[in-house]
């Protein structure tokens, strides 16, 4: 904190104090306050009082008092003891002085004189050096303030004196004006001199910062150097630092203290040295980041390659997290296959009151004989739908010139073990019990048993064992049994290869038609159904149902049984689709007399091209039955098993 000495203000920063004297305290604008006199420069104002009202000097306790309290030294004959504190911005001194008479052992060559700081001719070479030692030590405490202590051989303080300047006033002009007062006012110092040496005075010392009186020199020494370090939060970090060192070094030899650099094991002297030691580390390690743009390349190159890592490891654990979505998805994620998300849909209907316990009880162990059996308990399959549907052809649909219709086919839907999963197997259902009421395929298929779902997964995994597919094998790792996992058109290729039953397997890989329709899939369907029906006709009848089996049609997410198509009077083709997904309640439907129900459910049944838009479409179509040699030709082929693409 910084004090004018002019009115007293009290400001923080330097820059701050310059701006107040010149704005608040102009050159020439100065005026004594024991007169009227104004409108002086400062040195004009202090050679003034001086000179005009030296009798109120001395009564007013040794010192001509101007605005602020400001007090003159005079020059002193007696040997002194004095501390000055030095601003080097603001040149503000702050001096204790103290004197003793001949009689306690004066050394007079050992005298200086205190006005402006400046050393008589009588000082000795020693005490010299001694004041420029200790002023350079302290030459940079506190922030541009220093110093500067100057102790006699023998002298003892018997008095305190204070002086400051105008920042503005130069010291040489101080110091002449103070030894032009000091010729016309012998008198006046010899007063102050004898009011200096009264006992009233020895003992009495007040702090120039605060409003401490001390009863001895030194103690007031050692006080205002600790307003120094806590004007410095630099010098007070490093005492904090150097604590422990100075009271470790205290009991050396010599029995002075020493001080130990917390970055380096340099021991200084004294705390002066210490803090200009730990400045010096501070400005060259500054100085050395300032001018080493390598650091800043080392530091940019780090927080890069933090970043890319950080950013691998965030791709890495969305990766995991996708992966298990899909494992989820697909049913290979080990939550268990038909058997036991069957087990918990029951379990959740009797916790619901949906189903009774003893019902409960009973269904579980009717799938657990299914189970162990392999066959189907057919409570999901409804039979007759495709005589139901020629019968309505032949009474209803005028609006169709053509329909063909599959082999008999029946319906089967999903249960509750296999919801949201197992379309595929139920297809596969659907495509067996057709080709077992086909002659050719008795000889390769065991008649009016269809395997259920679990045992559907034993078949093709040993179609894998066979070395049909290897790729789709290592797919599922080998295994399907006990899982959800969903199944596409090569497992059902596989899968009939390993009965003996030959397939194709088509792939309409990309739309045919405005609107990501597929034409040319529909024309395929048509050509697949009316081949056999048109051999030998001249007029092929309105309604034909064929004796081919159905088509298993995959696309991504589902996979249905195409059973028939419709050619309208305007040539456009609608294909009949059994959706596994669609209840035992609807399909039945199909078998009731009632007209417009039956219309109803064939509604449901039909697709037009705008209403199958998938981008990608696959067919699994049955041809035959094949011979043993043709079934280990075809194992060899699947090694690298490669669909029809269409076109």
């Amino acid at each position: 904190m910084l004090t004018c000495e002019v009115c007293g203000e009290e400001l923080v920063l330097e820059e701050d104090m310059k701006t107040h004297l010149l704005l608040s305290h102009p050159e020439n604008d100065m005026g004594c306050t024991l007169c009227s006199w104004s409108g002086v420069a400062n040195d004009e104002l202090h050679f003034h009082i001086n000179t005009t009202h030296k009798e109120e000097q001395g009564h007013d306790g040794g010192g001509a008092e101007g605005r602020g309290g400001h007090s003159l030294v005079r020059p002193s004959s007696s040997p002194t003891l004095t501390t000055t504190i030095v601003d080097n911005h603001s040149k503000q001194a702050i001096g204790l002085s103290r004197s003793e008479g001949s009689e306690r052992g004066v050394d007079n060559g050992n005298r200086f004189d205190t006005i402006g700081g400046g050393v008589s001719p009588r000082t000795s070479n020693s005490t010299l050096e001694s004041k420029e030692k200790i002023t350079e030590a302290g030459g940079e405490f506190g922030g541009g303030r220093a110093v500067a202590i100057v102790v006699s051989t023998s002298s003892v303080s018997t008095g305190f004196l204070r002086s400051a300047q105008d920042s503005s006033r130069p010291t040489s002009r101080h110091c002449n004006a103070e030894e032009s007062v000091g010729v016309g006012s012998a008198e006046h110092t010899k007063v102050k001199q004898k009011r200096f040496s009264s006992p009233l005075k020895e003992k009495r010392f007040s702090c120039p910062m605060c409003a401490l009186v001390c009863t001895d020199a030194f103690i007031l020494q050692e006080h205002v150097e600790l307003h120094l370090l806590e004007e410095s939060p630099a010098e007070e970090a490093v005492l904090g630092a150097t604590s422990s060192t100075e009271a470790a070094s205290s009991s050396n030899s010599s029995g002075g203290k020493s001080y130990e650099c917390p970055l380096c094991s340099v021991v200084c002297g004294d705390c002066y040295s210490l803090q200009e030691h730990v400045e010096l580390h501070l400005d060259y390690g500054t100085a050395t980041s300032a001018v080493s743009p390598g650091s800043d390349l080392r530091l940019a190159r780090r927080l890069q390659e933090e970043e890319k890592q950080r950013r691998k490891e965030q791709e890495a654990k969305r990766e995991a997290e996708e992966f298990k979505k899909l494992q989820r998805q697909f049913g290979v994620d080990g939550r268990g296959g038909y058997r036991k998300q069957m087990e918990r849909t029951v379990e959740k209907a009797v916790s619901r009151g949906v189903m009774v316990p003893a019902h409960f009880h009973n269904k579980r162990d009717e799938m657990m004989e299914a189970l162990a059996s392999g066959v189907d308990d057919g409570r999901t399959r409804t039979q007759g739908v495709l005589g139901a549907l020629y019968v309505y052809y032949q009474r209803e649909a005028r609006d169709c010139v053509h329909v063909w219709l599959s082999a008999d086919t029946d319906h089967y839907c999903s249960s509750e073990g296999d919801k949201g999963w197992g379309c595929g197997y139920r297809n596969f259902q659907m495509l067996l019990s057709s080709l077992q009421r086909m002659e050719p395929y008795t000889t390769c298929l065991s008649e009016g048993s269809v395997p259920s779902i679990p045992q559907v997964q034993v078949l093709i995994e040993g179609a894998w064992r066979e070395g049909l597919d290897p790729q789709g094998a290592t797919h599922f790792n080998q295994r399907l049994q006990g899982t959800r996992a969903w199944i596409g058109a090569t497992e059902i290729y596989a899968l009939c290869t390993s009965l003996r039953v030959s397939a194709r397997v088509l792939d309409f890989h990309q739309p045919t038609g405005p609107g990501d329709t597929h034409p040319r899939l529909f024309d395929w369907v048509k050509q697949y159904f009316s081949q056999t029906a048109t051999r030998g006709a001249r007029l092929p009848p309105r309604v034909v149902q064929t004796t081919q089996p159905p088509l298993y049609l995959q696309h991504q997410g589902h996979s249905r049984s195409i059973v028939g198509v419709e050619q309208k009077k305007n040539g456009s083709l609608c294909l009949l689709l059994l959706d596994p997904g669609c209840t035992p309640g609807d399909v039945r439907k199909l078998l009731s007399q009632d007209g417009s129900t039956v219309s109803t459910a064939v509604c449901r049944m039909r697709k037009f091209p705008g209403n199958l838009k998938h981008r990608q479409y696959q067919v699994v179509a049955v041809e035959g039955v094949l011979a043993p040699v043709e079934k280990q030709t075809r194992i060899l082929n699947s090694r690298t098993l490669q669909a029809e693409r269409i076109p």
